[in-house]
């Protein structure tokens, strides 16, 4: 048998071989497939690379201007933005001071500050509706429209005043009522307001404070407000802080305060109750009299402190607007007028001291005095020749008589007395516009002009004047200036007044003040002398009667002034006062007119401050001989 062969196997086609891929075809699933432009840098928008690159293109560009702005400020012009970049943003206020006090001599408020408010405006936010909310504000402020309407306006601002010292309840209304309008950007601040709790009570010396100024301080308008301005004002203090877009305040911004530094208390020698007293008194005799004006001046007949000083008509400190304005000032400094009568007192004080007479010497007195050089000299009564004493010259109040024995100065001698008593010269208690008056010398100290100054005419003084001159005789001899303010205060002007810097000076002695007072009782005797109207029942009174033509324009237009002036207790001065009336048309003289308002006056003034009587006889000086 043949051997089986094994079948052959069968055989595989040839392998080809695989052709070589290129690299970049790889599979899907292990590297993605770049999509077509991909070796050309070409993007489609909306790919990540694209907005990449979109993304740092625009950073560069903002921090080219962040860095050109850079540059600008650092070194083109930095200071000039550093100062803008300060003063955006910013507001400075001011801090109101609260003005001092004016009181009378026992703490009485005469002039008071107290809480009030001012309305301000934020004009960023006004301008808008400017003319509605000036309108508003005008008539419920009484305010001038068109100052309002500007301050609603002014650009660039973010504070603007537009009413100062408003009171509290009275601004808080406005702002309340604006707001309900719907008006934005008005505000209150704290600003005190003055105010006169005692009104017309002396407000001839006290004054007031008118219309604030434009850049919201006070504005003086009369009086010891003026005078005392800097003294009662302090100083404003000032707040500095940023503010944010809404005008609210930055806390941790740049804040800055400077401290109000509030006014001076200005206490007075004024007695508000005895002033007011005095008013009454003064109101009720010019009425009486149908005069046009007068003036009542009480003090310390010892310090010269003066406790009253009253002129009619006067007005309301706390409503001046309803009174006019000529009614402002102060007449008993302001107004000059002849004195009369009254300076006879100082006539013979001066003889007395001199050493020319005493008050018993005797003269004869004519009906007329002819033989004078420019026309003859009367009596305001007929009468023929009498014989009377100096006490009786003074009691009778003779022309005549005084001129006689005014005759035995030297040259000189009387207008230096009156210069020491001091007339001619202001009394400088501190109130502005004050007239020295008028005392001749020189070529104008005629013969003539002399026999007339001895008894009271050709010289002009004003009340306070004439009341330090009085006091002189009530003081022993010794005059010291009167003063209205306690202590020390300073005048705008830097010049000190009040009781701490009066002066003092021997101007008579005392043996001539005294009998001068002693013929001074005798014009109160109800026979020998003409004004037992001004007696005060229980107390010894010396005073001398005054009666004047009144030289209006330089000329005598007919009229007169009336007055008396006295102290008491006559052996112990207490108080010296004077009341003068000006052209009483019902006839009357010093002793019917001033003569019992001076009795009201006195004895209320010495049974206020309890000053016993004496106890001691009056003068009995012989009038007559």
């Amino acid at each position: 048998m043949t051997p089986r062969t094994p079948p052959p196997r069968p055989t595989r086609p040839a392998r080809r071989p695989a052709a070589r891929r290129p690299a970049a075809r790889r599979p899907a699933a292990r590297h993605p497939v770049a999509r077509p432009g991909a070796m050309t840098g070409r993007l489609r928008r909306g790919s990540p690379a694209f907005r990449l690159r979109v993304g740092f293109v625009f950073i560069l560009m903002i921090l080219s201007l962040f860095a050109a702005r850079l540059v600008q400020l650092q070194g083109v012009d930095p200071g000039q933005y550093a100062q803008m970049a300060a003063a955006e943003g910013k507001i400075s206020v001011v801090l109101p001071a609260e003005r001092g006090d004016i009181v009378d001599r026992n703490g009485e408020p005469l002039a008071d500050s107290i809480d009030g408010l001012m309305i301000v405006a934020d004009p960023s936010l006004t301008k808008k509706r400017a003319p509605e909310l000036a309108s508003f504000l005008a008539r419920r402020l009484h305010l001038d429209y068109l100052t309002v309407l500007e301050r609603l306006r002014v650009p660039d601002s973010k504070f603007q005043y537009v009413a100062r010292q408003v009171p509290a309840a009275r601004a808080r209304d406005v702002v309340d009522a604006a707001r309900a309008k719907k008006f934005v950007g008005l505000y209150t601040r704290e600003d005190p307001v003055r105010v006169y709790p005692a009104g017309p009570v002396a407000a001839n010396v006290v004054g007031f404070l008118g219309d604030p100024k434009k850049d919201g301080s006070a504005s003086p308008a009369a009086g010891l407000e003026i005078a005392f301005n800097k003294f009662l004002s302090g100083h404003d203090g000032e707040a500095r802080y940023q503010v944010g877009a809404s005008g609210s305040q930055i806390p941790l911004g740049d804040n800055t305060v400077d401290p109000a530094r509030n006014g001076k208390r200005l206490t007075l020698t004024i007695d508000r109750d005895l002033q007011w007293y005095c008013q009454q008194v003064l109101a009720e005799a010019v009425r009486n009299a149908k005069g046009d004006s007068g003036t009542v001046i009480v003090g310390d007949s010892r310090t010269g402190e003066v406790l009253c000083l009253a002129d009619y008509p006067t007005y309301d400190a706390s409503r001046p607007d309803l009174s006019s304005k000529d009614r402002y000032g102060t007449p008993s400094l302001s107004n000059p007028y002849e004195p009369g009568s009254v300076e006879k007192t100082l006539t013979m004080a001066a003889l007395i001291d001199a050493g020319k007479v005493t008050s018993r010497t005797r003269f004869e007195v004519p009906g007329v005095l002819s033989d004078r050089q420019d026309r003859p000299i009367h009596d305001y009564f007929e009468h023929p020749t009498l014989r009377m004493t100096l006490a009786g010259i003074l009691a009778k109040s003779s022309n005549i008589g005084t001129v006689i024995a005014a005759d035995k100065f030297d040259r000189g001698q009387l207008r230096s007395y009156l210069t020491d008593f001091g007339l001619g010269s202001r009394t400088g208690v501190g109130l502005g516009g004050e007239t020295p008056g008028i005392l001749p010398s020189g070529s104008d100290w005629t013969s003539q002009a002399g026999d007339r100054i001895a008894f009271g005419q050709s010289l002009s003084v004003n009340a306070l004047q004439m009341w330090g001159a009085v006091n002189t005789i009530a003081n022993g001899g010794e005059r010291i200036d009167p003063s209205i303010v306690k202590g020390v205060a300073s005048l705008d002007d830097g010049t000190k007044v009040g009781t701490g810097v009066a002066q003092r000076r021997r101007v008579v002695s005392q043996d001539a003040a005294r009998q001068t007072s002693e013929m001074m009782e005798r014009v109160l005797d109800p026979k020998a002398g003409v004004a037992p109207q001004a007696a005060v029942p229980g107390y010894r009174v010396a005073g001398k009667t005054g009666t004047a033509q009144r030289a209006v324009d330089g000329v005598y237009d007919g009229s007169l002034s009336v007055s008396f002036a006295g102290f008491a207790p006559a052996d112990d001065p207490r108080f010296t006062a004077y009341v003068v009336v000006h052209n009483p048309r019902n006839g009357g003289g010093g002793g019917s007119v001033g003569g019992p308002a001076f009795s009201k006056i006195m004895g209320y003034a010495l049974r206020r401050y309890a000053v016993p009587p004496t106890n001691t006889p009056p003068s009995r000086l012989p009038t007559t001989w």
